[in-house]
């Protein structure tokens, strides 16, 4: 555990404040778009002190970098030793150029979320996560793995079949999954008389998909896993542009803040801060990032936030499930949804194989929903099953298509993803 993680959030707000003169004048002196930021706003960097000041500085977008990507690159292209880009979920991939440093940093984050889930160099991880494909998951799990002084096995995504002969052989302690999929490793191994309760396995750094529910208990994901499984789960949240982790410890009330990496402010429509308690968009300052620091980025992500101490010792704060994305937000016959609602439903229905979510503009011009369900057989009156379902729920019934599983899973997981499609969104499209 970190010194600085077992501070006040006083302590832990001076330590980041004492970074701000640096942060500022690296980013004006080798980021265009921010010189270009703080003179057309008349920002006088030297007058921003405290983590309040920071509020005079206009926030980033994904779009701005979209639109000026190279404008944001701090270092020459001799110092880049790695290429890295986000997934495009919300628009065209940005590229994220890597330095030594800015990998070393990466290392450190991943050890130091590796060691909040209770890890240790005796630990053997098994990787089932691409490392390729330039994403920075893998490449971050790795590095911090090695950092940490533990084993790790690189299998990378899918293939039940490989994930349990490797478990057999090397006999890990620990797996790095997509949630969801560890449900397929439990399918395959009952179908093939697989001993997986008595395996080596006994706990789980769950990646890509939400455990919680807003009131950090499991959601339907979390319990289905636990009913059938009875490792250790934790859950986290990151994101490339951050380049950084918030993970849960063994207490599950959050994933705690890094806060000699990231800064991290909460922000509603307005762009004004929220209390805590109330929902707001994840908005952060990378701190020790050298190729291209980011500066009150707004990560789209809507979540609550808890700064009680927790049990485990550390006093950070703490991230809540992720309910959201804003540009992900369904206006659906008078009802605001999120993806993530329409999910814990599909998870919770027996039959249900895998899905995906789609979202398009009707002849009326209003939000129109379809989930393709992946099943192996249809049962009777399904449909209507699933409808009463949503309807209870949520009080609106989407529109349903039904597929067979493997076509579902084909659309999930394409020659270019790098984690499971579950979300289509075709309004901008149409």
């Amino acid at each position: 555990m970190l010194e600085i993680e077992t501070k006040s959030i006083e302590e832990q707000i001076k330590y980041q404040e004492e970074q701000l003169p640096a942060l500022l004048n690296y980013i004006k002196t080798n980021s265009k778009f921010y010189a270009d930021l703080f003179a057309s706003n008349e920002i006088d960097i030297s007058k921003i002190k405290t983590l309040e000041d920071l509020k005079q500085i206009p926030v980033t977008t994904k779009d701005d970098i979209q639109k000026r990507n190279d404008d944001f690159i701090c270092v020459p292209k001799n110092k880049i030793i790695d290429y890295i880009t986000t997934s495009g979920t919300l628009g065209s991939p940005v590229l994220f150029p890597m330095t030594e440093s800015d990998l070393e940093r990466l290392a450190h984050n991943e050890c130091c979320s590796f060691k909040c889930a209770d890890s240790t160099s005796d630990d053997t991880f098994q990787l089932m996560t691409t490392i390729d494909k330039r994403f920075m998951a893998g490449l971050a799990y790795f590095l911090g793995i090695r950092k940490l002084g533990a084993g790790v096995i690189r299998v990378g995504g899918g293939v039940p079949e490989l994930q349990w002969d490797t478990i057999k052989r090397i006999n890990p302690t620990t797996i790095v999954t997509v949630p969801s999929f560890i449900l397929k490793l439990i399918e395959y191994a009952e179908a093939n008389e697989i001993e997986y309760k008595s395996s080596s396995i006994k706990k789980a750094i769950c990646i890509g998909e939400s455990l919680r529910n807003k009131d950090l208990t499991l959601n339907t994901l979390g319990q289905k896993i636990m009913e059938k499984w009875d490792i250790k789960l934790y859950s986290t949240y990151a994101s490339t542009e951050m380049s950084t982790a918030f993970t849960e410890c063994s207490v599950g009330n959050g994933g705690h803040h890094l806060p000699d990496l990231v800064i991290v402010e909460f922000l509603d429509e307005k762009n004004e801060s929220v209390k805590e308690g109330e929902l707001g968009e994840v908005i952060i300052t990378t701190l020790g990032v050298e190729g291209m620091p980011l500066l009150r980025f707004k990560t789209g992500d809507l979540c609550y936030h808890y700064t009680q101490a927790c049990k485990c010792g550390r006093k950070t704060m703490r991230l809540g499930p992720i309910i959201g994305r804003k540009k992900h937000m369904i206006k659906y016959k008078g009802t605001t949804l999120f993806p993530p609602a329409l999910y814990d439903i599909l998870n919770n229905i027996d039959g249900v194989k895998n899905y995906i979510v789609e979202v398009f503009t009707n002849n009326i011009g209003t939000d129109e929903i379809l989930i393709k369900v992946g099943c192996d057989v249809t049962p009777t009156n399904f449909e209507s099953t699933i409808k009463e379902h949503f309807q209870s729920k949520l009080r609106v019934t989407p529109q349903l298509k039904f597929e067979k599983a493997e076509v579902i899973s084909k659309l999930q997981f394409t020659e270019l993803s790098r984690k499971p499609i579950t979300f289509v969104d075709k309004r901008n499209l149409e």
